[in-house]
């Protein structure tokens, strides 16, 4: 098994035990972990076309967007979730224990430029992430539909 595949299945496997502790504790355990607001994700696979979900963190977000870090912990490889979004870009977002039906694009250089600072000032760890991986860890921007 390569660290890839070793990684990938950490990462599920954390975000399966993030999903029981939610469910166990009626959404109040890990409700906003690193004082960031907790978004379920809902997409469409990009190969299947079966609906997947996942649970990230939103550095930004207010009443027109919410923006999303496709980080995967500084892995040189962007995460599914967002090669997902690339290719049908249409998703909804449970944030709050609200569900929105959201259009996501690929935040532009100037809009990360304005964005990245607000997000390390949420949570350093992504500044951390990028500089362990020479990718340019892209930004997501979701908009309602």
């Amino acid at each position: 098994m390569n660290s890839d595949t070793l990684s990938d299945a950490g990462a599920k496997l954390m975000n399966c035990a993030h999903r029981a502790v939610l469910t166990l504790s009626g959404n109040r355990l890990l409700a906003k972990p690193f004082g960031m607001a907790l978004v379920e994700l809902h997409t469409t696979g990009r190969k299947s076309g079966l609906p997947r979900s996942c649970y990230l963190t939103s550095p930004v977000h207010d009443s027109r967007r919410v923006v999303l870090v496709a980080s995967k912990g500084g892995d040189d490889r962007n995460p599914d979730w967002y090669r997902n979004l690339q290719a049908n870009p249409d998703c909804a977002v449970v944030i709050d224990g609200q569900r929105h039906q959201m259009h996501a694009r690929t935040a532009t250089a100037a809009e990360k430029a304005e964005l990245w600072p607000k997000i390390v000032s949420a949570y350093s760890g992504y500044a951390d992430y990028q500089r362990r991986t020479s990718r340019d860890i892209p930004v997501v921007i979701c908009e309602p539909r």
